[in-house]
C-alpha cells in the first residue's frame, strides 16, 4: 500500500501497516494526487520553489542504490499558461499508455504513448507533448477514467466528468483525437465519479441515484437516494460515503434511526454514513456510521479500510458465501440467493440445493406449480423419489407429469418412471400431454444400453389405435425410414411430410423411393414433388428443406394431337437409366402458368403441420447429426454407431448430381410441371434462365438468385454427360414452348386455365436469341420449320449468317401470300432486312433489285425503294451501270422512265469524266513535249548554255568570281557550297526522292508474287499502275529477256 503525507513523502506499507520504504517525492511541499499501474507510480504535488503543480513518474520496481528510493523517471511542471491552476483529478490507463490530468479551470490534458516515452528516453523532462482535449472554464473537472479496449470495442476512451456534464473522448483507434462527446447533461461533484470494476463504464453518484455511463450514453440506474461525498469501487461493490451530518430519529435510513436509539446524545455529534452496494444483485451489503467523518476509503488486499477523521482505521471484511446464503434463507430471499450464487460462480450442486430449499418453501406455502419449477431445476442432483412422493396426490398429478417428462427429456428416467408417466396419461386421458411427451427431443445418457420402452411395440400400438402422428414421429425420430413412409403415405395420406422426409434422406434414398411413390406424389403434390426432383438434379449436398413453391400449373389434360417432344427421353440412354415412353403414347405438353425466373428459382413444399424437428440423413454411413440426436438410442433401435464416429465424424463427400433426363418420364401426365422442372434445373444447375435472354443482349445476367452456388471440378466423362444433359434440357424446353399452345392461338391446361400462344413463342425466341444456351441449332431449325415459327427461322438464319436465305424466305412468302395485305408485309420485310444486312453484304442489293422489279405490283408498291437502292448502288459503286441496266431490262416490268433521271445523271457523269480525261491528256502531252525539248537542249553539247542568274541562291548576294553554275539554273558563290559538291544543294533533296521512287519501283518489279496478287484483286487497275510506275516498261522487259 502506498501512502503520501502532507510533507511530500511517500510511504510503502505492508499488511501490518508498517513502513517498508519511504522517500521524499516533493521537497518542501505535499503530494496531492497519486496513481499506480504496473509498477509505475505517477504523483502530482506542490513544492515551495515552483508555482505550478509538478508531475513526477517513479519506477517502483527499481530503486536507487544510494537512497533506496524508487528511480525517478520523469519530472515536469503542469502549466498551460501564465496562471497555474490546481490539479483536481488524474487517471492512468492500465497499460500506462495514456495519462490524463484534470485541472480546476475545466481543462483536461492528455499524454499519449507514455509507455513508449518512458522506455525510449532517459531524460527527466522527456515526455510526450501534452494535448488539451477539453476546456470548460466554468466547469471544473471532477472525475477522469479510461475505458480500456476490448475484443468487441478495440478503441480506448477517456471519460471526463465536470460539475455539469459527462463526456467521452476517444484516445486510440480509428477517428481518435476528435472533440469530446457529451453522454450526460448532468455532472457530479469532486470524488463522486469512479470507473466500475470492469473498467468499461464510469459510475457517477448523484443525490437522487447512482448512474452508469458508457460510451453510447447513460446506462443502468440504481435508485440509491441521499447526499454523497465520494464513491469508490471494491471488487464488484460500490462504496458510498455521505457527507457529515447530525443524525435524527426521523431519518429515512434505518441505520441512522438505530444509531439514535442505541447511542445516547448521538444527535449532538456529526457522523458519516458508509454504505456498500452490490449493483449486480441490487442490494445493500453493508451500512455503517463513523463519527467525525471519513477521510479516505482504501480497497487493498481484498478488504475495505475506512480511515476516519479521528485517525482510526477500520477494516471491513466480507462474509463468506455460506454466511450470506444463510442470512438470505432466514429472510426467505431465495431469488437473491440464486443471483448471489450466480455472481459467486457456485457449482451446480450448490445451486440445485438452493432450488430445493426454494421449492420446499413454495410447497409449504401451497404454491405447487412454482415449487415444481424449482424441483425441475434439481434434476440430476436430487433423488427423483423425493419429489415424486410429494406429488403422488391425485390433485397434483399434473405437476408430477411435468417432472416425469423432464426426467425423460434429460435421459434420467428409468422404466418405472416411464410406466408411471404412461399411467398418468391413461388416467388423465390427456392426448396433448402424450403428444408433447413423444415429440420432446430426448437427451439421453450415452451410456444407457436400451430405451425405456419398446420402440417397435410403441409404433405398432400407435398405428393400431389411430395415433398416426405419434407413430410417425417415433419412426422418424429413431430413423425407422420404411415405417415412417408407410405410415405417412399408406395410413395418413400425408404426402407433404413424406416428401419432406424423402428430402432429408438424401439423394440416393430419395431416388430409390421415388421409383415407388413418385407417381402418387406427383398426383397429389405436383409442385412440391417437382421441387424435390429439381433439388435432386441440382444439389451436391443434403437436400435441405426449401422455400415456399412458386405458382405453377397443374397437370394438363392429355390429348392425342400434336408432335411428340418425348423423343428426348431416349437421348443418351446409356448414361441415364430411364423408362422408355413411345411417341405414340406421348401427349402434348402444357405450360406452367408462371415461368420460373432466376430470382424465384428455389421452390419448396408446403409447411409441415406435424414435424418441425430436423431429420437426420439415412444411414449408412450415419451422419454426425443423427449420432448427436439419438445417442445410443440408435444402437438400441438397430442402427450400430461406431464409437470413433462420435468424436470425429468424417465430412460428407459431395454427391454427384443426378441427370435430369432420368426423370423426364415422371412428367408424362404433368406437362405444366415439366416446364417448371426444366426451367428451374437450368437456372440452378447452369445459371441460365429464359427470362434473362432479352432482345439485343448477349449472354446472361452476371448474378442469378439460386439455391445452389457450389462449384466443383468434373472429370472429362462427367463434363461430357453434363453437357449432354444441358443440351437435352434446352432442346426439350424449346420443343415444349413450340408445342404447348397447340395448333390454335390458345390452349388450356388440366384446370381449364387458358394461356396465350404468344407467351410460349416469346420464350422460344428468348432461347433462340441466347448466345450462351447450348441448344442444337439444326434441331431448332427443324422445330421452327415444322411448327411454322417464322420468327425463330429468321433468327436462326441470322445467327448462322444465312442472310440470303432470310431474304429468299420473305420473297417466297410474298409469292405464297395470296392476299394483298400478306404480300405487302412480306415485301416490306425484304426491304427491312436489306437495310439491316446490306451494308455488310452488298451482293444482296442485286438480289432485292431483281425481286422488286419482278412484277408490276411490286414495282408500283416499292418504286421509291427501288430509287433508293439505285442511289445506294451508285454511291457505293456496288454494280456497274451496264449491269444495272441488264437487271432492269431482263423483263418488261421496269420502264425507262423509272431510271430516266438516273441514266441521265450517269451519262452526264460519264461525259464529264471523258472531257476531264481528254483535257488532262492534252495537258500531259504539252508538258511532256516541253520536258523533252528541255532534255534535248541540255543534252546538246554544241550549243552553249547561257546563265542569266546574278545572285547566289544560298546567300542571295551578288555573284562574283569564282562562282558555280548548275544546269537547273541555280548559281552559287564557290565559298557558299561545300568542296567536291557535284549536285545543286537546292535540288538535291528532290532528286533524292525521285531516285528513291525509282529504286523502289525497280525492286517492286522483281516481286512478281506481289504484282500477281494485285492483279487478282484489282485487275486492270494494277496493270495500269504498273505501267505508270515503269514497272512494265519495254526497256526493263528487254533487260530481263
Amino acid at each position: 500500500m502506498l501512502v503520501a503525507d502532507i510533507h511530500g513523502s511517500i510511504h510503502l506499507l505492508n499488511r501490518d501497516f508498517e513502513s517498508v520504504n519511504s522517500w521524499i517525492a516533493h521537497v518542501g511541499g505535499r503530494v496531492t494526487h497519486m496513481v499506480e499501474r504496473r509498477g509505475v507510480l505517477v504523483t502530482l504535488g506542490e513544492e515551495e520553489a515552483v508555482r505550478s503543480p509538478l508531475l513526477k513518474i517513479w519506477d517502483l520496481e527499481n530503486e536507487d542504490a544510494k537512497s533506496g528510493a524508487p528511480n525517478l523517471l520523469r519530472s515536469t511542471k503542469i502549466q498551460l499558461n501564465n496562471r497555474p491552476h490546481p490539479v483536481t483529478t488524474v487517471a492512468l490507463s492500465t497499460t500506462v499508455a495514456h495519462l490524463a490530468i484534470g485541472l480546476g479551470d475545466g481543462t483536461v490534458i492528455l499524454y499519449r504513448h507514455l509507455d513508449q516515452s518512458l522506455a525510449s528516453s532517459t531524460s527527466l523532462t522527456s515526455l510526450p507533448k501534452a494535448r488539451t482535449v477539453h476546456e470548460s472554464p466554468t466547469e471544473p473537472i471532477t472525475g477522469l477514467g479510461f475505458k480500456e479496449p476490448t475484443e468487441e470495442v478495440p478503441n480506448s476512451y477517456l471519460f471526463i466528468v465536470t460539475t455539469n456534464r459527462v463526456l467521452s473522448y476517444q484516445t486510440s483507434g480509428r477517428n481518435s483525437g476528435g472533440v469530446p462527446v457529451v453522454i450526460d447533461e448532468i455532472g457530479v461533484g469532486l470524488g463522486c465519479a469512479v470507473m466500475d470494476w470492469t473498467a468499461k463504464n464510469i459510475i457517477v453518484a448523484r443525490d437522487e441515484a447512482i448512474y452508469s455511463c458508457g460510451v453510447e450514453g447513460r446506462g443502468a440506474c440504481y435508485a440509491y437516494e441521499g447526499h454523497k461525498s465520494s464513491i469508490h469501487t471494491h471488487s464488484n461493490y460500490l462504496v458510498i460515503v455521505s457527507p457529515p451530518f447530525f443524525p435524527a430519529a426521523t431519518s429515512a435510513s434505518a441505520t441512522i434511526r438505530n444509531l439514535v436509539a442505541r447511542t445516547p446524545k448521538a444527535t449532538e455529534t456529526d457522523v458519516t454514513k458508509v454504505a456498500i452496494f452490490d449493483p449486480e444483485n441490487k442490494l445493500v451489503a453493508y451500512t455503517g456510521t463513523f463519527k467525525e467523518g471519513v477521510r479516505e476509503i482504501i480497497s487493498q488486499w481484498g478488504q475495505i479500510y475506512v480511515l476516519s477523521s479521528d485517525g482510526k482505521l477500520v477494516c471491513l471484511q466480507e462474509k463468506s458465501t455460506a454466511s450470506k446464503l444463510d442470512m438470505l434463507y432466514r429472510k426467505s430471499l431465495y431469488l437473491l440467493a440464486l443471483n448471489l450464487a450466480s455472481t459467486q460462480k457456485l457449482d451446480e450442486s450448490s445451486v440445485a440445493d438452493i432450488h430445493r430449499q426454494y421449492g420446499d418453501h413454495l410447497y409449504g406455502k401451497g404454491d405447487y406449480d412454482g415449487a415444481m419449477q424449482q424441483y425441475v431445476q434439481t434434476i440430476s442432483f436430487l433423488q427423483p423419489s423425493y419429489v415424486i412422493r410429494k406429488y403422488l396426490d391425485a390433485q397434483r398429478i399434473h405437476n408430477l407429469v411435468t417432472y416425469l417428462q423432464e426426467l425423460h427429456s434429460l435421459g434420467l428416467a428409468n422404466a418405472d418412471h416411464t410406466t408411471l408417466l404412461l399411467n398418468t396419461y391413461t388416467k388423465l386421458k390427456d392426448v396433448s400431454r402424450l403428444d408433447s411427451f413423444i415429440k420432446t427431443e430426448s437427451r439421453r445418457n450415452a451410456d444407457s444400453e436400451e430405451l425405456p420402452f419398446d420402440l417397435v411395440t410403441a409404433i405398432r400400438v400407435c398405428r393400431q389405435a389411430g395415433y398416426f402422428e405419434h407413430a410417425s414421429y417415433l419412426a422418424k425420430k429413431y430413423e425407422r425410414h420404411e415405417d415412417y413412409l408407410r405410415i405417412q403415405i399408406e395410413d395418413a395420406a400425408n404426402f407433404a411430410d413424406a416428401l419432406a422426409y424423402l428430402r432429408q434422406l438424401g439423394p440416393e434414398a430419395a431416388e430409390s423411393n421415388l421409383a415407388r411413390y413418385g407417381r402418387a406424389m406427383l398426383e397429389n403434390l405436383p409442385e412440391e414433388t417437382t421441387q424435390l426432383l429439381i433439388d435432386l438434379c441440382t444439389t451436391t449436398g443434403p437436400l435441405v428443406p426449401s422455400d415456399p413453391p412458386v405458382d405453377s400449373a397443374v397437370s394438363p389434360k392429355p390429348t392425342s394431337s400434336g408432335p411428340s417432344y418425348l423423343s428426348y427421353l431416349a437421348l443418351n440412354r446409356g448414361s441415364a437409366a430411364t423408362t422408355v415412353i413411345s411417341s405414340e403414347t406421348a401427349m402434348p405438353p402444357s405450360p406452367s402458368i408462371k415461368t420460373v425466373r432466376a430470382d424465384n428459382a428455389s421452390t419448396s413444399r408446403r409447411d409441415s403441420s406435424l414435424h418441425d424437428a430436423s431429420i437426420p440423413s439415412t444411414p449408412p454411413p450415419p451422419t454426425a447429426s443423427s449420432i448427436s440426436r439419438t445417442g445410443d438410442a440408435g444402437q438400441r433401435s438397430g442402427t450400430p454407431v461406431p464409437a470413433s464416429s462420435l468424436f470425429a465424424p468424417p465430412p460428407p463427400a459431395p454427391v454427384k448430381r443426378l441427370s435430369p433426363r432420368i426423370y423426364f418420364p415422371h412428367f408424362v401426365d404433368h406437362m405444366g410441371q415439366f416446364v417448371v422442372f426444366l426451367e428451374t434445373v437450368a437456372i440452378r444447375r447452369w445459371k441460365q434462365s429464359v427470362e434473362d435472354q432479352v432482345p439485343g443482349q448477349v449472354g446472361l445476367y452476371s448474378s442469378i438468385g439460386s439455391a445452389e452456388n457450389e462449384t466443383f471440378d468434373l472429370g472429362e466423362e462427367d463434363a461430357y454427360a453434363d453437357k449432354q444433359d444441358q443440351v437435352a434440357v434446352w432442346n426439350t424446353l424449346l420443343e415444349l414452348y413450340l408445342t404447348l399452345p397447340g395448333n390454335g392461338r390458345r390452349g388450356a391446361d388440366a384446370s381449364g386455365k387458358n394461356f396465350e400462344e404468344g407467351v410460349m413463342r416469346d420464350k422460344a425466341m428468348r432461347v433462340l436469341r441466347s448466345d450462351s444456351i447450348p441448344y442444337d441449332s439444326t434441331h431448332a431449325l427443324i422445330l421452327c420449320s415444322t411448327h411454322r415459327f417464322t420468327q425463330g427461322l429468321v433468327l436462326l438464319w441470322e445467327k448462322m449468317g444465312m442472310y440470303e436465305d432470310v431474304l429468299r424466305f420473305w420473297m417466297d412468302q410474298h409469292k405464297e401470300g395470296g392476299s394483298a395485305a400478306g404480300s405487302s408485309g412480306a415485301s416490306a420485310k425484304v426491304i427491312e432486312h436489306l437495310m439491316h444486312y446490306g451494308s455488310e453484304h452488298p451482293h444482296l442489293y442485286e438480289l432485292v433489285l431483281r425481286f422488286l422489279t419482278s412484277t408490276p405490283e411490286l414495282l408500283d408498291r416499292h418504286r421509291e425503294d427501288v430509287k433508293g437502292i439505285l442511289e445506294y448502288i451508285d454511291e457505293e459503286e456496288l454494280m456497274p451501270p451496264l449491269t444495272v441496266i441488264q437487271v432492269l431490262s431482263r423483263n418488261g416490268v421496269a420502264s425507262v422512265g423509272l431510271v430516266k433521271d438516273w441514266l441521265v445523271k450517269k451519262i452526264k457523269e460519264s461525259r464529264s469524266e471523258i472531257q476531264n480525261d481528254q483535257e488532262l491528256t492534252k495537258s500531259y502531252r504539252l508538258e511532256t513535249a516541253a520536258r523533252l525539248k528541255q532534255v534535248q537542249d541540255l543534252s546538246n553539247t554544241e550549243e552553249p548554255h547561257v546563265f542569266h542568274v546574278t545572285r547566289c541562291t544560298t546567300c542571295l548576294g551578288q555573284l562574283d568570281l569564282p562562282s558555280v553554275h548548275f544546269m537547273c539554273n541555280h548559281s552559287y558563290h564557290q565559298r557558299c557550297i561545300a568542296e567536291n559538291e557535284t549536285e545543286c544543294p537546292a535540288c538535291v533533296r528532290e532528286h533524292g526522292v525521285i531516285r528513291e521512287i525509282r529504286h523502289n519501283n525497280e525492286k517492286l518489279a522483281d516481286q512478281h508474287d506481289v504484282f500477281l496478287s494485285e492483279v487478282q484483286e484489282h485487275g486492270f487497275e494494277a496493270i495500269a499502275s504498273a505501267y505508270g510506275r515503269a514497272v512494265l516498261n519495254s526497256s526493263r522487259l528487254e533487260e530481263s529477256s
